[in-house]
Formats: structure tokens, sequence, C-alpha cells
């Protein structure tokens, strides 16, 4: 369960495969970092809020 109060199966299928898909590229780009620490993940972040911004409106009924 998220903080947000949206467990998994308030996700649909196609949802849940762009949520990981989302955290594999967030991944990938952690290990490409030059060890600065300076990795820009704020567009997948985005991204990610939406997808989750959608399964709360879908299970408020809104």
């Amino acid at each position: 369960m998220t903080m947000d109060g949206l467990n998994m199966s308030d996700f649909t299928a196609g949802e849940k495969v762009r949520l990981a898909g989302l955290i594999a590229r967030m991944a990938k780009r952690g290990i490409a970092d030059d060890g600065t620490g300076n990795v820009d993940l704020s567009d997948l972040k985005r991204k990610f809020e939406r997808i989750e911004n959608q399964a709360r409106k879908r299970k408020n009924g809104k």
C-alpha cells in the first residue's frame, strides 16, 4: 500500500506495466550516474504521479 491509500489492485494491468517500465528507467538512470548523484528523474516522476492520479480518480469515482 502506498502512502496515498492506493493498493496495487487499484491499478489496471496496463498501468502496472507502465509503472514497472518507469521504475526500470529510473534505475537505469541511477546506474548511469557518474558518481555525482545529479540524476534528473523529474520527468519520470511526473509520469509516475500522473498514472497514480488516474488510479486515484478511478478509485474515488471522480
